[in-house]
């Protein structure tokens, strides 16, 4: 460094010129791959902690390991896992809002045998758990072999902060939180998985997929929309992309079937008895006869998605209530339920819902009703919904905030800010379909959580914008008659994205159809058609797929 003067005009500038300079930075650490499993703990570093590091021998599981319950159907029932390497670790630890300690948990586990591949696997409800990264198919019926056992190197995370469990809607008061659980989570893992893959295996994946359900789905349109380079194939479930006016949705159907609701002896109603489980039986009888024989075939399903049309008034009583018909007040919760929420004016706050006779079956019981037979309600909708309004979904946070008594008119625009952050509704893709990136979205009809007519609109709007008619060539919604939310229900919800994902990746394979069956209908197989095309009967044996075609209404 060199001292010089100028003088201009009376005014004495002193300069200094920068001939060299010394600045410390910090370097990461590297591993000449492939590496042995408990080397990865020398990539430990002040903004990537790795806390465990060790290889895992190929077996059972015992019946009380967590691992077992991540995983579904055939696959929990031998429960075998392969040799791998289990890598767990915090990415950018630190001291949030209140002293509590935040930091973005994940977990990689390494085949021995790599297929290499990679699947990050998408979380559940708020997070704040690092579940089991298995990879296991995310539908309840599923039967398939989870991506690990197949040679997957799979990841998962707990989105930046730990909860008491994945309803603590707590890590909401912290700002850098909000923004590691809406997205940025997706972003930091995948590059640290990739990292930790290089350096175990000594190359990078060939391709990377990104597979979830419910909240997971969520993450999963996000990790397309936001990091678009990044994932090769997304499979999005259930995709809570709404997620923000969806709880508002959530509690619009606990005021409405509270309205319908007897009374305990303190006038308090009880929310689970405002539907007996034969109520909701005759509802769900009344929309099989009304919509099941439009696909060609009355079996029990409604395939006719789109021409299914129900009125409740239908089910009235003309006059006291009985086993064959619904009183005033619980024909006037369902229509208020299904015909979604509303602002004082009328206009839509969240979807209007289809009509399914999946609303019978106890995953949509569990959400909207509940079971408890007091004036403490344990629907989901009444449990989980109400916190995680007051303490992350309004900015600012409230955390004393009685949501049960939210205002639509006042408190839906205090909700504004997290739906910014949180929610993926943006349609422009084309650098993830340019590059070759594929999307394949799944959701049940008779889902309580997230309605199916709200993803069939932001589907049509991710159509316009990215080619019309030729946005089916790199990217497929299958929608399935009777599942509830991420499987369950009168339904087939036994069927497997990944490899549909995997074949259309990387061997041009598009999915025509998705092969479905379930323990609901034994012995019977359909086809899950791309929207907007559904199952039509074409004749022949009428158990068998082969005997329906995916046509459009």
């Amino acid at each position: 460094m060199r001292r010089g003067i100028t003088r201009e005009a009376g005014l004495t500038l002193t300069v200094l010129i920068v001939t060299s300079l010394t600045v410390p930075c910090l370097t990461r650490p590297a591993l000449a791959g492939p590496s042995a499993c408990g080397d990865l703990a020398r990539l430990d570093r002040p903004d990537l902690r790795i806390t465990r590091a060790e290889a895992v021998p190929a077996g059972t599981l015992p019946a009380d390991n967590p691992a077992r319950a991540a995983l579904t159907g055939a696959a929990r029932a031998k429960a075998a896992l392969p040799a791998h390497c289990l890598v767990e670790g915090t990415i950018d630890p630190r001291t949030g809002a209140g002293g509590v300690a935040y930091g973005i948990g994940f977990q990689l586990r390494l085949p021995e045998a790599w297929n290499g591949r990679f699947l990050f696997q998408g979380g559940g409800g708020l997070d704040g758990v690092v579940g089991e990264a298995l990879g296991a198919i995310p539908v309840s019926g599923a039967t398939a072999p989870p991506a690990l056992l197949r040679g997957y190197a799979v990841a998962s995370t707990d989105s930046g902060h730990r909860g008491r469990d994945s309803s603590d809607a707590s890590f909401g008061l912290d700002q850098q939180a909000r923004i590691d659980f809406a997205y940025r989570a997706v972003g930091e893992v995948a590059r640290e998985a990739r990292a930790l893959i290089g350096a175990r295996y000594g190359r990078p994946p060939a391709h990377a997929y990104f597979m979830g359900c419910s909240n997971g789905g969520r993450s999963a349109l996000m990790a397309a929309t936001r990091f678009p380079t990044a994932f090769d194939g997304v499979v999005a479930g259930a995709p809570a992309f709404r997620l923000t006016r969806a709880a508002l949705g959530q509690i619009w159907d606990t005021q409405a079937f509270l309205a319908a609701a007897p009374k305990d002896q303190d006038g308090r109603p009880i929310l689970a008895e405002a539907f007996s489980e034969a109520d909701l039986a005759l509802v769900a009888q009344s929309v099989l006869k009304a919509c099941d024989a439009a696909d060609g075939l009355a079996d029990g399903a409604v395939e006719a998605v789109s021409s299914c049309r129900f009125d409740p008034a239908s089910l009235a009583c003309p006059g006291d209530k009985t086993a064959t018909c619904l009183g005033e007040r619980q024909v006037e919760a369902l229509r208020r339920s299904f015909r979604g929420a509303e602002d004082g004016k009328g206009q839509p706050v969240y979807s209007s819902w289809p009509w399914d006779p999946g609303l019978a079956a106890p995953g949509w019981r569990a959400w909207k009703l509940g079971t408890a037979k007091t004036a403490t309600p344990n629907a989901r909708n009444a449990t989980l919904g109400p916190a995680a309004i007051a303490n992350y979904f309004l900015t600012p946070p409230d955390p004393g905030f009685d949501a049960l008594r939210f205002d639509f008119d006042r408190d839906t625009p205090r909700t504004a800010e997290t739906a910014a952050l949180n929610d993926p509704t943006g349609t422009f893709l084309s650098t993830f379909t340019a590059r070759g990136g594929r999307l394949l979205v799944y959701q049940g009809v008779a889902d309580p959580v997230f309605s199916a007519r709200d993803l069939v609109a932001h589907w049509q709007d991710l159509a316009r914008t990215n080619g019309g008619a030729a946005f089916s060539e790199v990217a497929r919604l299958f929608l399935v008659p009777g599942m509830t939310h991420c499987g369950g229900g009168p339904a087939l919800d036994d069927f497997d994205p990944l490899t549909a994902i995997e074949g259309w990746v990387e061997r041009g394979q598009a999915p025509d159809r998705l092969l479905a069956r379930g323990t609901a209908f034994p012995g019977r197989t359909r086809p899950l058609c791309p929207f907007p095309q559904e199952a039509r009967y074409q004749g022949g044996e009428t158990e068998r797929a082969e005997s329906f075609a995916c046509q459009a209404p």
